[in-house]
């Protein structure tokens, strides 16, 4: 049996169980979807979103890219965000980076590596701003895993930029915002950062006019 008739097999199986566990599960699940979080997290197949929380499908809406990162002209990404926070109407948001971070590693490097290299340098960004507090770390992994942290802080920082965010925290008084960063080697997270819906939270260079916020698209 290959490794693709394999993934057929446990899907029937999971199905099976499922049903006999709640014969109603599937019938619910069709009906709607109605999450109360949205989570950007990472790309890495070891730091799947319901896993780690213990959450059933229906229960989080996700978005995942290498790093974690809230890209300001990744119109996947906002197109995400936006249907999260105006349509689902989302309660919180978290984003969740994870120790041992391949695509932070990259970026900590200086190898030609495609088409990648556009995305890390979003990461080399955050390198730039907290270099001073990195290069004092002498161990690698220590400092892949402080990058880590600070890239999740800075993503949350991105994210409250955006006038999709700003526009919900005007009319509803949410999302809440969390950083989250998870262990591999243990499969427990910590949270770096939570950030509450108050435009007192967001440098004023980056607040957008509350008066004309409705207007913006």
């Amino acid at each position: 049996m290959n490794p693709y008739e394999k993934l057929l097999l446990q899907n029937k199986a999971w199905s099976e169980e499922m049903t006999e566990t709640d014969g109603s599960f599937f019938e619910r699940l069709s009906k709607q979807q109605k999450p109360k979080f949205l989570w950007i997290g990472c790309s890495d197949s070891r730091v799947p979103a319901n896993e780690i929380t213990g959450t059933d499908p229906g229960e989080i809406f996700v978005h995942r890219n290498i790093a974690n990162m809230v890209v300001h002209t990744d119109l996947n990404l906002l197109s995400v965000l936006q249907y999260a926070v105006e349509v689902l109407e989302v309660e919180y948001i978290i984003v969740c980076g994870h120790y041992g971070c391949g695509g932070v590693s990259a970026a900590l490097g200086h190898n030609h590596l495609g088409l990648i290299n556009k995305w890390l340098r979003n990461i080399k960004e955050v390198y730039k701003t907290y270099s001073q507090e990195l290069d004092a770390i002498e161990d690698e992994e220590s400092r892949v895993n402080k990058l880590v942290e600070y890239n999740v802080i800075e993503q949350c920082q991105d994210l409250i930029k955006t006038s999709i965010i700003q526009k919900a925290w005007k009319t509803r008084k949410a999302p809440h915002i969390f950083g989250w960063v998870y262990g591999i080697d243990n499969g427990k997270v910590s949270e770096l950062i939570k950030i509450e819906p108050d435009f007192e939270n967001i440098h004023p260079i980056f607040r957008y006019d509350p008066n004309q916020l409705d207007k913006i698209f």
